[in-house]
């Protein structure tokens, strides 16, 4: 009758016994290996916790110099009455040994960090997200990655109407540390500033073509007569004088010479 009842053979049924005493054993000790699994997570939670907040001091001590070198690069591209904050909220040593805190608990510690901007006087900071938009937003943007050295030559940076609202002197400074974020990566910029356009490697000209039921835009590199001529116009307008390619061959470094001049892409 047991044979028939687990299985049909004693093998079966032997089997059948032997699960069933591993379920009892599991069952028994199962208090036991509680206290054993408690007592494990509570020392990996020390550990944890012992150098998350080691990592967050270190974070801590690196923002503030980071956020005061932001705020110091800002005036260099007409931001200097803007307000940058970096801020954190990390829990108390309290709240991380209530054991139903397992929010606090992440792969990259217990900080939570978040960059407040406010572009003019008088706001206060809000999330980075919600106040900065157009060229104060790519401006921003710039800054934190040169002040943070964030270099990565397999990606691509795009920086759109970054010279909104500035010119000269600003311009200049905008273009240099676009230029020195292209050290080691590559970096696109749609400009209307001659003084950001003429720090760039390669230029490409941004064309609209009117054909007969539709209005076509595309790209055109340009060689180094043709820059002179564009950097020109930008500097004089619509009529370009000997004058303004004269400055355009400065800003170019090209001053005496329209020989092609090999670049990197």
């Amino acid at each position: 009758r047991v044979c028939r009842k687990y299985g049909g053979s004693e093998e079966s049924a032997l089997c059948h016994l032997y699960e069933s005493e591993k379920r009892l054993e599991n069952i028994e000790t199962a208090e036991l290996r509680e206290k054993e699994l408690t007592a494990d997570l509570l020392v990996v939670r020390e550990d944890y916790l012992n150098a998350a907040f080691s990592l967050s001091k270190l974070r801590q001590a690196a923002a503030k110099r980071f956020q005061q070198n932001v705020v110091k690069n800002l005036a260099d591209v007409a931001l200097e009455k803007a307000r940058f904050e970096v801020r954190f909220q990390t829990p108390s040593d309290t709240e991380t040994k209530d054991q139903s805190a397992d929010a606090f608990f992440a792969p990259a510690g217990i900080d939570q960090i978040e960059f407040y901007f406010s572009a003019n006087v008088g706001e206060s900071p809000r999330p980075l997200g919600k106040v900065a938009s157009g060229g104060e937003a790519s401006r921003l943007m710039l800054i934190l990655k040169t002040t943070a050295g964030m270099r990565d030559a397999a990606k691509t940076a795009v920086f759109d109407e970054i010279d909104a609202g500035i010119g000269g002197r600003v311009a200049e400074a905008v273009g240099a540390k676009l230029k020195d974020l292209a050290a080691d990566q590559q970096v696109l910029c749609v400009t209307h500033q001659p003084q950001v356009a003429a720090q760039a490697d390669n230029h490409l000209l941004v064309e609209k073509t009117m054909g007969k039921n539709r209005t076509t835009i595309g790209l055109r590199p340009l060689d180094d007569a043709e820059r002179i001529e564009e950097i020109a116009r930008m500097l004089a307008g619509e009529t370009v004088t000997e004058a303004a390619r004269e400055n355009a061959r400065e800003l170019l470094g090209l001053r005496g010479a329209e020989k092609s001049i090999s670049r990197k892409i």
